[in-house]
C-alpha cells in the first residue's frame, strides 16, 4: 500500500525492536494511561499484559509493579506483540498461587476491534489483510459513527482509537462507568451498536423496521450518505458489472421490483447513474412494495456500517492489542488516531519502526532549548504526531479526574 512498507524487511525486526523499546516506546504516557491516577493503588499491578514473542511464543498474566519494572520487562524480552487484559483482583502473575474461584477479572475498558476482512463481502479492491485507499474509507466511517453513537447516546468522554498496524482499528473506552461495567452491560451496548448480523450465506444482513427508525440508525445514515455516493460508486464501482449489480439487487426484499430495476439499469454506464435509477425506483414504488420501502438505507448499512466483532467488547477479560505495538508483518506502529481529524488520517502515512530507525539516526540534536533537558527521542521522528494525539486524550483524562477529586473533597469540606 506504501512505499514505506515496501521498504521494511520483517526480518530485520529481531534487530530494530530492541532500540524501539529502548529510545521511541512512549512508556511515561503509557504508564499514566493504565495507572489512572494510582487510585486504587493496585490498579496498575493487578493489570494483565500478554507478551508474543518471537516464534509466536506466548507470555499471559504479565503484571509489573510500576512503570520502571514495565520498561525494564519490556526491554528485555522485546515482545512482537503486547497485550492488553483486565484488572484482577489478585496480582496476574501470582495466578497460579491464588485459587480459581477468587482470582477474577475485575475491570477493563469497554473495547471495540473493527476489522477490514468482515467487510470482503462488500469491498472489490482487497481482500484478507490488504487494504488501500479505496477501502479504508470504510474504517473512517466506522470511527464516525461509533464515535459519535459512544459519546452522544451514552455519554462516554474519554475514548482512545487506535489504529492496528495492519487493517483495521480498536477503541478503548477508557470512563470509569465504562470500565466498571458488567458482561452484561458490555453486552448491552455492543448489542446496542450492532447492526449488520449474519453469517456468509445470509445476503440481507440489515433489516429495517418500516414504520420506525431508531436515532442511532439515522444519525448513522447521515453519516454513511455523506460519503456512499463517492466511496461505493467512484471508488468501488459496487454496480460496476452484473455479478455486482445482482449482489446489490439481492438485497431488495420485492423480486417483482428487483426485476423492474434490473431491466432500466442495463443500459446505464456506470455506477452512479445505476445507483440513481435505483434510488428512484425504490422512492416511487414505496406504496407499492412496502417490504422493500427501505431498501436503500438498508443497502447504504450493509456496505458501510461498522462490522463489530462482539465477543471482543462483551468479555471483561478480553485481551485487546496495545497502542504502540509494532505490527510484525507490515512494520507499522499501533499508533493512536484524532476522531476528529480521521477524515486526514492514512494508514500508508503511519511510520514503520526502519523508517523510525532512520530518522533516529538523522538526528543530532536531542537537547529542548526551553529547559536544556534532554527530549524524548520520539519527538524527532514521525511518531511524534501520535504521541501528541495520545497525550491530548490523557490530558483530557487526568482533568476529568482531578475534577472529580475536587469535588469529593469540596464535599468532604462541607461537613
Amino acid at each position: 500500500m506504501s512505499t514505506t512498507e515496501e521498504s521494511y524487511d520483517a526480518a530485520s525486526l529481531p534487530d530494530l525492536l530492541p532500540v524501539y523499546y529502548k529510545r521511541l516506546f512512549p512508556y511515561g504516557p503509557f504508564y499514566r494511561w493504565l495507572n489512572y491516577g494510582g487510585v486504587p493503588k493496585t490498579y496498575f499491578t493487578n493489570r494483565e499484559f500478554s507478551f508474543t514473542l518471537k516464534d509466536d511464543v506466548y507470555l499471559r498474566y504479565q503484571s509489573f509493579t510500576d512503570q520502571q519494572d514495565l520498561e525494564k520487562e519490556i526491554q528485555k524480552r522485546c515482545p512482537y506483540k503486547i497485550d492488553i487484559g483486565a484488572v484482577f483482583s489478585h496480582r496476574p502473575k501470582d495466578n497460579k498461587t491464588v485459587r480459581a474461584e477468587v482470582f477474577q477479572a475485575q475491570e477493563k475498558e469497554l473495547v471495540f476491534d473493527i476489522d477490514m476482512t468482515d467487510y470482503d463481502d462488500v469491498r472489490s479492491c482487497c481482500s484478507g489483510a490488504d487494504i488501500c485507499e479505496k477501502c479504508w474509507p470504510l474504517m473512517t466511517m466506522a470511527v464516525k459513527i461509533l464515535d459519535r453513537a459512544l459519546r452522544e447516546d451514552f455519554g462516554f468522554e474519554h475514548i482512545l482509537w487506535v489504529y492496528s498496524g495492519r487493517r483495521g482499528v480498536h477503541c478503548w473506552v477508557c470512563d470509569e462507568l465504562a470500565r466498571k461495567l458488567s458482561q452484561t452491560g458490555r453486552t448491552a451496548i455492543a448489542e446496542y451498536l450492532n447492526l449488520v448480523k449474519g453469517g456468509e450465506n445470509q445476503k440481507r444482513k440489515v433489516r429495517l423496521d418500516y414504520h420506525y427508525t431508531h436515532p442511532c440508525i439515522q444519525e448513522a445514515l447521515k453519516i454513511v450518505e455523506k460519503d456512499f455516493e463517492h466511496y461505493a460508486c467512484s471508488q468501488q464501482d459496487f454496480l460496476g458489472d452484473e455479478k455486482k449489480m445482482k449482489k446489490v439487487l439481492a438485497l431488495i426484499p420485492s423480486e417483482e421490483l428487483r426485476n423492474q430495476i434490473s431491466k432500466d439499469v442495463e443500459d446505464k454506464a456506470d455506477s452512479a447513474s445505476r445507483w440513481d435509477v435505483l434510488k428512484r425506483f425504490i422512492s416511487l414504488s414505496a406504496s407499492y412494495f412496502r417490504d422493500s420501502q427501505r431498501a436503500v438505507d438498508e443497502i447504504m448499512l450493509q456496505y458501510c456500517y461498522p462490522r463489530l466483532d462482539v465477543n471482543v467488547s462483551i468479555g471483561v477479560n478480553h485481551l485487546l492489542k496495545s497502542p504502540f505495538c509494532i505490527h510484525p508483518k507490515t512494520g507499522r506502529v499501533c499508533v493512536p488516531m484524532d476522531p476528529e481529524d480521521i477524515d486526514n488520517f492514512s494508514p500508508a502515512a503511519v511510520p514503520t519502526i526502519t523508517q523510525l530507525m532512520e530518522e533516529l539516526n538523522k538526528t543530532e540534536n536531542r537537547v529542548s532549548d526551553e529547559t536544556g533537558k534532554r527530549q524524548k527521542d520520539y519527538k524527532s521522528t514521525s511518531m511524534n504526531k501520535s504521541v501528541e494525539v495520545f497525550e491530548r486524550f490523557l490530558k483530557k483524562l487526568e482533568n476529568t479526574r482531578h475534577g472529580k477529586l475536587q469535588e469529593e473533597s469540596d464535599k468532604t469540606m462541607d461537613f
